[in-house]
């Protein structure tokens, strides 16, 4: 089939289709599950695959669900083209009002991973309709635990799904509430920071707050080390390595006269540079370490290695920019800045050639402009019918 009867065709099955991948998106947002629980959810994905009649395995990496799209000119081991979609939801009690909201208290799907998954189960439907056109096979992954170190991502590696048939590129799509509806946004190269987690606890002598020289005070000690640690970014690291160290959370349960023995703190540390990211580590345990001891205190440091930087691969970004240029107009193609959020789909990009791009949700006639993680988050659901359609296309010539 021609590319231009592939583009018009992909059209008018996600057209044809688009009411239905709405309803998906309403079944999941409304069921969200938590990292490495997603049970019910791959099992709905599952039912779906089936009913289209593609095979699929359950049960990967815990409740992973790979699926595979072959023509009746493909051969088994045939190296395919992978799409990825993740299925975990976030800890956040929903705000919004609608119809859909989440029944399970407390669990949202704020980061948009129902559409994600809602998405790729459409692209599923039209990739099986037009499988004796796909110039591969293809791979369709429905992620766990995107959310949750050590990222769903890792295991799935670990599991094997880049093998068998091994992968030849790869391509996931995320929500982007900065940009209308409608858009898509490509950075090529080192597009998302890698992101580490810390935590750090300090131990030091309670007592009353009118006797402080009788206390080691861990609240003065962790008031220390967050304004310290500053320095590591801004005097330790090249101006020329993006970077940010965050703490988010700071824990002394004492009270207006009451100085507690412990406290608690909690932050983030992201960079775009491997060299340095290692470098930071030491530095930021050794600074913690001495500020605490020459207070008079013990501290427990643990930094827990989360996602690498995110590489999107420049030949494979270009060719999807371009297919999508094509399909949308250049109009509704923009050109991506570097940002220091983290996703685990980096450990693919470590692996075999990616281009992990952003979808327009953004709607603020319709009051549809919070950001992921945020309470209100929700999407304007035309942006799917793009999702599709340049997901589809990205596994044609």
């Amino acid at each position: 089939m021609e590319t231009m009867h592939i583009e018009e065709s992909i059209k008018e099955l996600s057209a044809q289709i688009f009411d239905k991948v709405c309803g998906y998106r309403i079944h999941l947002h409304q069921y969200p599950e938590l990292s490495f629980q997603e049970f019910e959810t791959a099992k709905y994905v599952s039912n779906i695959l089936t009913t289209l009649g593609i095979k699929h395995q359950q049960n990967v990496a815990g409740t992973g669900v790979v699926a595979i799209i072959r023509g009746n000119n493909h051969t088994e081991n045939q190296p395919c083209v992978a799409l990825r979609a993740d299925l975990d939801a976030l800890p956040i009690l929903e705000e919004n009002q609608v119809d859909y909201i989440s029944k399970n208290p407390g669990v949202m799907h704020a980061c948009g991973h129902d559409v994600h998954t809602s998405i790729l189960l459409g692209v599923a439907e039209i990739l099986q309709t037009l499988k004796e056109d796909l110039p591969h096979p293809v791979k369709l992954i429905f992620q766990p635990g995107e959310e949750k170190n050590p990222g769903g991502a890792s295991l799935m590696i670990e599991a094997g799904v880049l093998e068998n048939p091994k992968v030849l590129e790869m391509y996931a799509l995320h929500v982007f509430p900065e940009m209308d509806a409608g858009k898509v946004g490509f950075k090529e190269g080192i597009y998302m920071a890698s992101c580490d987690e810390i935590y750090m606890t300090i131990h030091g002598v309670g007592g009353h707050g009118a006797m402080p020289h009788q206390c080691v005070d861990p609240i003065l000690i962790g008031a220390n080390i967050v304004t310290s640690l500053q320095q590591i970014v801004s005097r330790k690291c090249d101006p020329k390595i993006p970077c940010v160290l965050t703490f988010g959370y700071f824990e002394g349960l004492g009270d207006t006269n009451i100085i507690p023995s412990k406290v608690k703190l909690k932050g983030t540390f992201r960079t775009m540079d491997e060299n340095w990211r290692a470098q930071a580590w030491k530095l930021i345990e050794q600074q913690a370490t001495m500020i605490t001891e020459s207070m008079g205190g013990a501290i427990e440091v643990e930094i827990s290695k989360g996602y690498p930087f995110l590489s999107n691969d420049a030949a494979t970004t270009m060719k999807l920019r371009d297919k999508a240029k094509h399909l949308l107009g250049e109009n509704w193609v923009e050109e991506l800045p570097i940002r220091l959020t983290a996703e685990d789909f980096a450990f693919y990009s470590q692996k075999v050639p990616v281009c992990f791009f952003r979808l327009g949700v953004r709607n603020a006639d319709k009051g549809i402009t919070h950001g992921v993680h945020h309470p209100k988050f929700d999407i304007d659901f035309s942006a799917m019918l793009t999702g599709m359609q340049i997901m589809s296309k990205a596994v044609f010539k």
